[in-house]
């Protein structure tokens, strides 16, 4: 097997790959959609990036932030939770 047949075999592999994720037909359909535009907008990147879901503001930071902070309070919660089963079994027992 020569250099060429290696990239070729790996081309294709990829392109395969790419295929079976659903890229390719969703490459189509916005570059489709942008060719049917009938005023073409003046950043084609942009519209790419607005049609594959992937916002150009997206402030990532605050997102991680607000993960953390949101995982901080399911603990909390998890936490009363288990502290409130703990409570109504010690209730039930009593009036048992």
């Amino acid at each position: 097997m020569n250099i060429n047949q290696t990239t070729d075999s790996k081309k294709e592999e990829f392109r395969k790959y790419l295929e079976k994720a659903g890229v390719i037909d969703q490459l189509t359909r916005v570059l489709v959609g942008l060719y049917e535009e009938p005023e073409k907008p003046n950043n084609a990147i942009d519209y790419v990036k607005k049609y594959l879901g992937s916002p150009v503001d997206i402030d990532v930071d605050k997102l991680k932030l607000e993960y953390e902070k949101l995982k901080d309070e399911n603990i909390r919660l998890k936490r009363e939770v288990a502290e409130l089963k703990k409570e109504l079994q010690a209730a039930q027992q009593e009036q048992n």
